[in-house]
């Protein structure tokens, strides 16, 4: 029978995985990228369900204190490389999208102009 891991182990392996997201991200590994950040998002909510605090002595609150700022930083990090990537995905869609309008806005302009001399 396994044990559930504790709150400190389950810090360590996402504070390890953030590490893996920062070279994930820094070498433009988006699919790692996801697949990482969903097994973060799992432990997240082991931790959520069962954050129970009061039963950590205080070195453990202070290693737990530690992962925690290492996670923090490693986020920020992969949001240094991922951002400018969203960026430019976002100008992307937007200017998809704004081509999409015009299109339509032309065809329906090129119809209603040959309706209209039509029906003179």
């Amino acid at each position: 029978m396994r044990t559930m891991p504790s709150q400190i182990e389950i810090y360590q392996e996402m504070s390890a995985l953030s590490a893996r997201m920062v070279e994930a991200a820094q070498s433009q590994d988006w699919d790692s990228l996801v697949t990482l950040e969903t097994s973060v998002s799992v432990l997240r909510e082991t931790l959520m369900a069962d954050d129970d605090s009061t039963t950590l002595t205080a070195d453990e609150r202070n290693l737990k204190a530690a992962l925690i700022q290492r996670i923090l930083d490693d986020d920020a990090e992969v949001r240094c490389h991922t951002e400018p990537w969203m960026e430019h995905v976002r100008r992307y869609l937007g200017d998809s999208a704004r081509r999409r309008d015009v299109e339509k806005a032309y065809a329906a302009g090129a119809g209603e102009s040959a309706a209209g001399s039509f029906g003179a």
